[in-house]
């Protein structure tokens, strides 16, 4: 073998390497790391031009666009917000009916869409649900993450790993699988999932309190309003942290109006005070009490501040998205006050509730933030589209005339995917332009809808992937691994491949796991003689099997914060689901697609 070739094996495998230990530790965005990894094969001249030009054939990350597209037709139409608010009104106060309940509604509508917009909408539902019940939210939020993962395996279309692998797998010379092929071995699979998660794995689910009701009572009170600077206040000159004002915990000074304006070109804390600037704050009335008795400010005469200054306060939980443009930023580099009148007021972050001292601390995805003001300045806030409100389902209004429509090109696709009329990339494309011209969408929020970072993600991974199939590291891995478990049968080996899988998806993106994989598993049976089809199965559930951390699904990192877990929590719930299905797996893939080809 050339010498430059043995090179350039040895570097694309220590590359792979490096970016699997890069996706553990976080050093980028997934997709960012991805792109790297393909900017190198292409620099080192491993991966030649018109190969790398044909990354963009595959039809894997054309049909997963196409699902983000249709799901979100069904969320805009509020299809799913229907079946959520059904949900509320179903569910009763019982955890066990509550949670049964979930598994009915959430496995089948994952089976269909993408499973992230169905937490999406779930979330805030299942929120509001635990405030008018009693029920801690920490008993619902792991099984609705744990259902959509469980949903997605039914179908081909339920989640993108699924659709990857399928479309590699067509790529490398395989039978292209058809929308059901992997249904009955899904429906087992979830079924198996859920009755553990009904039965058993509740009775591991913790009750941990969420971030707003940490706070006090006294904190919590929505009382605000309008006090002006007085002519010869001792306020006037100084900033807001040099007063007493600002150093009062129970005081919350929300935004300033100077000359019928309101500052936002200068950092409120950095600005002195004048006489007669008006101050929108929340406070106690004793601390109401005892500031208009230094004549500091002047309230409207009486106890507390009369109605026409009064203003409604509330408090927002909120998450912090993977594409918010949070992210990396601090509290105080938002300049939250200063540019919308409101607060943040704790943060949640893996496990741990910080009530002090978070102002300086970089957001991360998942991160869970309190924010509060008066209820006109949050909505500016909301309008920024940052962050996931917990509080309410949504901000815009459903386009519910056209929610048949929606269904219906949903159906469509089902049947004419499943009559193998058409392939499912073709329909999967003319039924997300079918949603934007009937109006389910406009043409804004179908290019919003789709997650860019995984498609891209996809892309770097598939050259990485590709460089590795050039340089032969693919028949090596390969040879390797047939030395070790050639002898041991094929059921050792398929237990094997899905544990690896699994075990890797716990700490690197699914999709990731999938495109390695996908190639290796078809050289591998094909050199033993065995139908790669229980191999790429295997691969599919396993990538999408991650129970374990909350950083192995994007769907466990939404429910990570919201529901104010720790990291043990899913291992103590997930990892023995992990284990149940890994067993379930192994026996029932041999049944549906046999080792041995007719």
């Amino acid at each position: 073998m050339p010498v430059a070739l043995d090179f350039q094996m040895v570097f694309v495998m220590l590359l792979a390497l490096g970016v699997f230990i890069a996706f553990m530790r976080e050093w980028g965005s997934p997709d960012l790391i991805a792109l790297g990894a393909l900017a190198a094969v292409l620099v080192a001249g491993i991966l030649p031009a018109d190969k790398m030009l044909n990354l963009f054939s595959n039809s894997a990350p054309i049909t997963i666009g196409a699902m983000f597209v249709l799901s979100a037709a069904l969320e805009r139409t509020g299809v799913m917000d229907w079946l959520a608010e059904n949900f509320t009104r179903l569910a009763g106060r019982s955890v066990f009916r509550a949670i049964a309940l979930l598994a009915l509604i959430v496995v089948p509508m994952s089976a269909f869409t993408n499973n992230t917009p169905v937490v999406v909408v779930f979330l805030p539902i299942l929120m509001a649900y635990a405030r008018k019940t009693g029920v801690g939210a920490s008993k619902l939020l792991i099984p609705l993450s744990f259902f959509s993962i469980l949903g997605g395996t039914v179908t081909l279309i339920g989640t993108s790993t699924n659709i990857l692998v399928s479309g590699m797998a067509a790529k490398l010379g395989q039978p292209a699988f058809s929308i059901f092929e992997i249904s009955g071995m899904g429906l087992v699979y979830a079924a198996i999932g859920s009755v553990y998660l009904i039965f058993f794995g509740q009775k591991l689910l913790p009750d941990r309190p969420t971030l707003s009701s940490l706070l006090s009572s006294e904190d919590t009170r929505s009382f605000c309003s309008q006090a002006v600077v007085a002519p010869r206040s001792t306020l006037i000159g100084k900033c807001l942290p040099d007063t007493v004002l600002g150093k009062a915990r129970t005081v919350r000074i929300f935004e300033i109006i100077r000359d019928g304006l309101r500052v936002s070109d200068v950092p409120l804390d950095q600005l002195p005070l004048q006489a007669g600037d008006t101050l929108v704050l929340k406070g106690l009335a004793r601390d109401v009490a005892s500031i208009r008795e230094s004549g500091d400010l002047l309230f409207e005469t009486g106890q507390e501040p009369a109605d026409s200054t009064r203003r409604e306060v509330r408090m927002v939980e909120a998450i912090i998205g993977p594409d918010s443009p949070m992210l990396g930023k601090t509290i105080a580099d938002l300049g939250l006050r200063r540019n919308f009148g409101v607060m943040a007021v704790a943060l949640h972050r893996q496990g741990h509730n910080l009530l002090d001292q978070f102002a300086t601390i970089p957001l991360e995805f998942g991160d869970t933030v309190l924010f509060e003001g008066p209820e006109a300045n949050l909505a500016r806030l909301r309008e920024e589209d940052d962050f996931l409100s917990l509080n309410e389902s949504t901000h815009k209004p459903f386009r519910t005339s056209k929610a048949a429509i929606a269904i219906g090109v949903m159906a469509g696709v089902v049947l004419l995917s499943s009559f193998e009329v058409m392939p499912i990339v073709s329909v999967a494309l003319i039924a997300a332009v079918l949603v934007v011209l009937t109006g389910c969408l406009d043409s804004a929020e179908a290019y919003e809808s789709i997650d860019w970072s995984i498609l891209l993600m996809i892309v770097g991974m598939l050259g990485l992937g590709e460089a590795l199939g050039e340089t032969g590291a693919i028949t090596m891995i390969t040879k390797h691994i047939i030395d070790v478990f050639g002898n041991m049968g094929p059921h050792i080996l398929l237990a094997s491949v899905y544990l690896f899988a699994a075990v890797l998806t716990e700490f690197v993106t699914n999709n990731a796991v999938a495109v390695i994989l996908t190639p290796i598993v078809i050289v591998l049976a094909e050199s033993l003689g065995l139908s790669p089809r229980p191999f790429l199965v295997a691969v599919m559930f396993a990538a999408s099997a991650s129970f374990s951390t909350p950083i192995g699904y994007q769907t466990n990192t939404y429910v990570f914060g919201a529901g104010g877990y720790k990291f043990t929590d899913f291992v103590r719930i997930g990892l023995p689901l992990n284990v149940i299905l890994f067993f379930a797996a192994t026996w029932l893939i041999p049944h549906f697609w046999p080792f041995w080809p007719k």
